[in-house]
């Protein structure tokens, strides 16, 4: 496990210095010039190369590369131009947010999408099958903003039902204690129940929207690798054995058909991370991914490539989470690994 595990990690490191590499050089084709934007509208030229020498943006691009490649071995991800503070300092502040909206949607998604798959396979050709199908073609068909903007019509512009999509909290609430980032969680260990109320109202939308989008290919692969399990030989089997159609279903045929799922499931994983940015602009959600559209905007450099950096550790990351399920589902793929 250990080896298999070191093997990855190694693996995943010309990866990790490919993202380096074209981040940085992506960073300095975008249109705007950065000094400009900081010294001002009524900055004259020689105000704008005197802000473009102290951001060293006038040096050679290979020793501005190095100089970053250098910090960036230190832990250092540079400073925000816009706002003054450590890139790691503003990550790690932010994260908790993203995480939260995240897990949240992708786990609403799962309780959803997986039991809907199984008695879409399960009952094939009756009302929750084309339900099913329904389900997955609106979810792979709506863009995710698109399902944010319209949740936020209907639900707080039309019904009232919603909180205004202004945040993590309503301003007349107070944020608890920071013991993990998560608001939820933090305000249980607190005993905050008005406070765990309110930011729950505040999640309900947006994951909800990332629910939505996810929904659709975990049970459109749920659903596709039951109907090849359940017609396998040792399906039959277990039927003609006099076995209950429970156990044949949840003991047998899900157990063989969660590989796929599994996989699918990284790949979701990976899909919200890039949603979610679209999603915490539309609801003003202080994460990662409002950070880096802000600063991206703003051509701060440093926040994009820091974020970019932590998207491509956190990929890996459940790559490598998502191998050692493997192993936990199906022995001979721990074997084999």
């Amino acid at each position: 496990m250990l080896r298999m595990i070191l093997r990855r990690a190694a693996l995943a490191i010309p990866s990790l210095i490919g993202v380096v590499i074209v981040t940085f050089l992506l960073t300095r084709v975008l249109p705007g010039d950065t000094a400009a934007y900081f010294a001002g509208p009524a900055a004259t030229p020689a105000a704008i190369e005197e802000v473009r020498a102290k951001l060293g943006l006038d040096r050679p691009l290979p020793a501005q590369f190095v100089s970053y490649v250098v910090n960036l071995a230190r832990g250092d991800l540079g400073t925000s131009l816009t706002t003054g503070r450590s890139v790691v300092t503003e990550l790690g502040a932010r994260l908790p947010a993203s995480a939260e909206l995240t897990l949240l949607g992708l786990l609403l998604s799962l309780l959803i999408a997986v039991p809907l798959g199984i008695l879409a396979a399960v009952r094939q050709g009756s009302w929750i099958d084309h339900f099913c199908r329904i389900v997955t073609t609106a979810g792979v068909s709506l863009p995710v903003f698109f399902t944010g903007l319209l949740f936020v019509y209907i639900f707080y512009f039309r019904l009232g039902w919603a909180p205004p999509p202004l945040g993590r909290l309503d301003v007349f609430y107070i944020a608890p204690p920071a013991w993990t980032g998560f608001y939820l969680i933090d305000s249980l260990i607190a005993r905050d129940v008005e406070t765990f109320r309110a930011a729950l109202a505040q999640l309900a939308l947006p994951v909800i929207t990332l629910a939505v989008f996810s929904m659709a290919p975990i049970a459109r692969i749920t659903r596709a690798s039951m109907l090849s399990v359940l017609a396998s030989d040792f399906i039959r089997t277990a039927r003609a054995a006099g076995l209950s159609s429970r156990a044949v279903v949840i003991t047998y045929a899900f157990r063989n058909a969660l590989l796929p799922v599994v996989t699918t499931l990284g790949m979701v994983f990976s899909f919200l991370l890039g949603a979610n940015v679209l999603v915490e602009k539309v609801f003003a959600w202080p994460g990662i991914g409002s950070y880096a559209v802000e600063a991206l905007l703003a051509s701060d450099f440093a926040p994009v490539q820091g974020f970019v950096l932590a998207m491509a550790v956190l990929y890996v990351l459940i790559n490598l989470g998502i191998d050692l399920l493997y192993g936990l589902i199906d022995p001979r793929v721990k074997v084999e690994g």
